[in-house]
């Protein structure tokens, strides 16, 4: 069982910034195991949100910026929970509390709003990130914006946090077999996947608790808290799994829509198989831009004439010799799961090739430190061997927004098709179509979105996109009513703000809401 691919990692630097901020944290009513889910099908419910009391969070955080690119900038961080109803359709019932973190910049000047964000997943933390963006997001918008990250339901460190995954589980998810093809590496990754179902059915005892957490009724309490931020209409910048949440909001709120921006669009229109094969395509086209790229420096690869070769030998290296590594107090030894863990984590952002080339190297050597280095960010596992919840939340979301189910002997003929087609990525993919076959909770799927009567909504696509591929972009800006696409000719995971040209569209329609040119592509 693998992540879903339609996720940003968490910065691990930064967890430690969740934690203490959970830790003021105290509920308002109710437990996981009292929370129940909504059918997609009726009409939202409309309780009241309480304005926001902000408590002043400098002193926690500042110490955790200081000396990061863009902590020169002079931040300040306010922190609050937002209450929303476990249950939608018991919306005076019991309550769970929300974390939120507002980032405002000292040189903020004709203030617009509140611009609210999702770093995607499903599980990656919005509080988190909302600290990762207030130190890169263009200094224009800023000014004119306080900037609002909240931890959706099931995800983070609060009391809302799904958790039922151990951590010597996740330890062996991520060593797991990578490309599962014969009947019996096939039978250990079902068991594997109906080991984390049950485990976690177990934890939350009935369908309706563990499928709260689901995407339709984290949009209503996105509504609940641009209700208790005061706005009248929601602007809301979305990466990833953020873009099927506000493309989500959009159709259940479209009237109060002031700007969307949805980066790295996951692609509606695809059921769970063309979903998956779709991004085994785009990590294999990923990866070789990695390669080509490692080849073309002017000091030469670490990894040789054949990249792909490289890997694949650095594999087979590792089932028959698991590579240990010289970090001190590392128990751990690399297997299979873990280098192309590491791989995948590594196509998300150019900028992290040069460590993945180096990484391969070193393991290659007999030092697979590198390789868990990326690996642990991709997983949100700790320095202390203890993980985040993204994998919970990954599993528990992405599995409570369908009701599609792929059974065990779709999933052989998938990965054995695959991975002749995808030799790197195409056999784990296949498999982990299996992951909520098993999985024991209420869904909501996800509704289609057409947002009809919404304001222009902005879909930014990257032609070289490894995790979300163009298409799906192009399919949700289609879908839209009011969609505009922007495209970008660029590698890695998301645009924003990594092109001047991308940026300067996206300023003018979050700040002035000018609306760029459908169609409208950025060079790389």
């Amino acid at each position: 069982m693998r992540l879903h691919p339609g996720r940003r990692a968490v910065l691990p630097s930064l967890l430690a910034a969740m934690t203490l901020l959970a830790a003021g944290c105290t509920s308002d009513g109710g437990s996981d195991d009292e929370q129940a889910t909504t059918s997609p099908t009726s009409a939202p419910a409309e309780p009241t949100a309480e304005p926001i009391e902000w408590t002043d969070c400098d002193e926690q955080l500042q110490p955790l910026i200081a000396g990061r690119p863009g902590s020169e900038r002079g931040l300040s961080f306010d922190c609050a929970q937002v209450s929303v109803p476990i249950s939608y359709d018991e919306a005076a019932g019991d309550t769970l509390p929300i974390p939120v973190i507002r980032a405002v910049h000292p040189g903020q000047t004709e203030r617009i709003g509140s611009l609210v964000i999702n770093p995607g997943g499903p599980g990656a933390s919005g509080v988190d990130a909302a600290i990762g963006l207030a130190l890169t997001l263009p200094e224009d918008v800023l000014r004119r914006f306080d900037l609002v990250g909240f931890d959706p339901r099931g995800v983070g460190l609060s009391e809302a946090a799904v958790e039922c995954i151990p951590a010597d589980t996740k330890d062996r998810l991520i060593a797991s077999e990578p490309q599962p093809t014969s009947a019996e590496q096939l039978d250990d990754t079902f068991a594997l996947a109906t080991e984390v179902a049950e485990g976690c059915a177990e934890r939350y005892e009935s369908p309706a608790a563990l499928g709260a957490f689901n995407t339709v009724d984290t949009a209503r309490d996105m509504d609940l808290l641009r209700e208790a931020l005061g706005e009248e209409q929601l602007t809301y910048l979305g990466y990833s799994y953020g873009t099927t949440l506000g493309s989500t909001y959009a159709e259940l709120f479209p009237d109060r829509v002031r700007a969307l921006v949805l980066d790295a669009a996951v692609d509606p229109d695809q059921d769970l198989r063309a979903s998956a094969e779709a991004s085994a395509a785009g990590l294999e086209a990923g990866f070789d831009a990695f390669a080509q790229n490692c080849l073309s420096l002017i000091a030469g690869c670490p990894l040789g004439a054949d990249p792909r070769l490289f890997v694949d030998e650095l594999m087979l290296q590792a089932s028959q010799a698991p590579i240990p590594s010289a970090e001190e107090g590392e128990t751990r030894q690399a297997t299979p799961g873990v280098v192309l863990t590491a791989v995948q984590a590594a196509l998300y952002d150019t900028r992290t090739w040069p460590q993945l080339s180096q990484s391969l190297a070193a393991a290659r050597g007999g030092n697979a430190a590198g390789l868990f280095s990326l690996a642990d960010s991709y997983s949100g596992r700790l320095e202390d061997g203890t993980y985040s919840n993204l994998l919970d939340a990954n599993v528990a979301i992405n599995c409570a927004d369908t009701d599609e189910q792929i059974e065990a002997a779709d999933v052989r003929r998938l990965a054995a098709e695959w991975d002749a087609k995808y030799p790197l990525f195409g056999a784990g993919s296949a498999a982990g179509l299996f992951t909520c076959t098993p999985w024991e909770a209420d869904r909501t799927p996800l509704p289609e979105r057409d947002a009809e009567g919404s304001a222009p909504i902005l879909v930014v696509g990257n032609a070289g996109d490894p995790v979300t591929p163009l298409p799906g972009a192009v399919d949700l800006a289609e879908d839209l009513t009011a969609g505009v696409l922007l495209t970008w000719q660029g590698q890695g995971h998301t645009a924003y703000p990594k092109n001047q040209c991308v940026n300067d569209a996206v300023n003018a329609y979050l700040i002035d809401l000018v609306v760029p040119l459908d169609g409208l592509t950025c060079p790389a």
